[in-house]
């Protein structure tokens, strides 16, 4: 959902990203929620709950990515 920016995104647009369908990643997403990370701003849309985390998810996971030997 980093990947696609700080507006609110579609689940369909997310599962894509992920190469799943929308029922897959419907139990992440309910987490996601449940934990306060994503709210819905309207029906099929969720948005991080904290401005610029977009920004914190592309950046962590880049750093995380292990170099190959």
């Amino acid at each position: 959902m980093a990947e696609l920016g700080p507006e609110a995104q579609k689940a369909s647009e997310v599962a894509d990203v992920l190469g799943r369908t929308s029922e897959q990643v419907a139990p992440l997403r309910a987490r996601l929620i449940s934990k306060g990370l994503l709210y819905t701003p309207r029906y099929g849309f969720a948005k991080f709950t904290v401005p610029q985390f977009d920004r914190f998810m592309r950046r962590y996971m880049t750093l995380e990515e292990v170099p190959p030997v």
